[in-house]
């Protein structure tokens, strides 16, 4: 796959926050080869200078000042991990209120590509017009939000240097459909969007410019690699197979709450951000789930209980009864730690590429480039 000139390997690990994807899990991602993606949000978890100094009554710019300072000390340290091999993208959510100073700073830190999900980043070129060096990479589900951004980018001669395409029906975290009742919507299926964006980039008069095309959504075996190759992409990125690898950024706890996640673990349902989300179902999210609908009746704008308005639009923030109606930020902070009881654990609908093991990013990566699966097969063209 080739992004900015520079080839790298199929393999793109997925932006996972809070701090589960981290300088660490993206350092050596990146001096493999593939192109490792650190996650914006909230990074001063994983410095304790900054969370000293982020204690008690501070103002919401101190907040935002460390997470800045965190995501350059980042970026500076997957880069140097890296030994310049591969990539380093940050991901980052349109959806967080510091969205703009998080494509601002990764670009000033010396990112090679910045990605964004969680909304149309429609702004990004004006975002990153003094950085051209800086790769692109929108993510989106379906064919008419891809044609939609790259027919607005197009207007202001920019193009993205990549797609990622996370189908919602496998993906973990926040995903792109309007709620749970669409996430098997025929037109999110890989086979179709895939060659649908082909249909578009010919139609567009765009084929010479070989946008890659990367698969995103519960892939966790070669032959799926392959077919979806066969099909159109250029690669495909993984989140939760990383997350739970030796090098993933999070608590050892955090990784067999997920390894050991059962399918009837897995369950979705409306997130503070107002997409839905797919996580496991762990002491803390069962008992919210369980009082999901009386928390959202009586619903009302308060005061951010963290004190840095990290989104945007926050359901419970801003009292919107049909989003989720808790501290996002706050559990998933507990998740990062291994605190199995509070956390709020992301996680992917398919099976891990290991079952229940723990293995190296390089045993990963070598897995599904070069390896067997025991029960082949493809992945559903539906």
């Amino acid at each position: 796959m080739s992004l900015k000139g520079k080839l790298l390997l199929p393999i793109v690990q997925g932006g996972m926050g809070v701090g589960i994807s981290a300088s660490r899990l993206a350092g050596t991602v990146a001096a493999l080869g593939g192109l490792g993606t650190i996650s914006s949000v909230d990074l001063r978890r994983h410095h304790e200078d900054l969370m000293d100094s982020t204690q008690g009554d501070v103002e919401k710019g101190v907040v935002d000042a460390a997470n800045l300072l965190a995501l350059d000390r980042e970026i500076s340290r997957a880069r140097e991990r890296s030994g310049g091999n591969g990539g380093i993208a940050v991901n980052i959510m349109k959806a967080v209120s510091q969205y703009p100073d998080y494509v601002r700073q990764s670009c000033e830190s010396g990112a090679d590509a910045v990605v964004v999900g969680a909304g149309l980043p429609l702004d990004l070129p004006e975002l990153v017009q003094d950085h051209p060096k800086v790769a692109l990479i929108p993510i989106l589900s379906d064919v008419r939000g891809v044609t939609l951004l790259v027919k607005k980018w197009l207007r202001r001669k920019r193009l993205p240097d990549a797609v990622v395409l996370e189908n919602p029906r496998f993906a973990a975290g926040h995903l792109g459909a309007a709620d749970d009742q669409s996430l098997n919507k025929p037109e999110y299926a890989f086979q179709r969007v895939l060659e649908g964006c082909r249909a578009l980039f010919r139609e567009l008069g765009l084929e010479a410019e070989r946008i890659p095309l990367i698969a995103a959504g519960g892939i966790h075996r070669p032959e799926q690699l392959r077919q979806l190759i066969d099909w159109g992409a250029d690669g495909v990125q993984m989140g939760t197979a990383f997350a739970v690898t030796e090098e993933g950024d999070a608590h050892e706890n955090f990784k067999r709450v997920l390894l050991d996640a059962k399918p009837e673990d897995i369950v979705t349902f409306m997130s503070v951000a107002g997409l839905p989300a797919r996580a496991v179902r762990t002491p803390w999210l069962d008992a919210y789930l369980h009082k999901e609908q009386k928390l959202q009746s009586v619903a009302r704008e308060r005061a951010c209980t963290e004190g840095f308005d990290c989104l945007a639009h926050c359901g419970l923030r801003d009292g919107v009864q049909r989003h989720g109606q808790f501290c996002i930020d706050r559990q998933l902070a507990y998740a990062l730690k291994g605190d199995v009881e509070r956390g709020l654990f992301f996680r992917s609908s398919e099976a891990l590429p290991f079952g229940k093991a723990m293995k190296s990013v390089r045993e990963l990566m070598d897995y599904m480039l070069n390896g067997r699966s025991k029960a082949p097969g493809v992945i559903p063209a539906g």
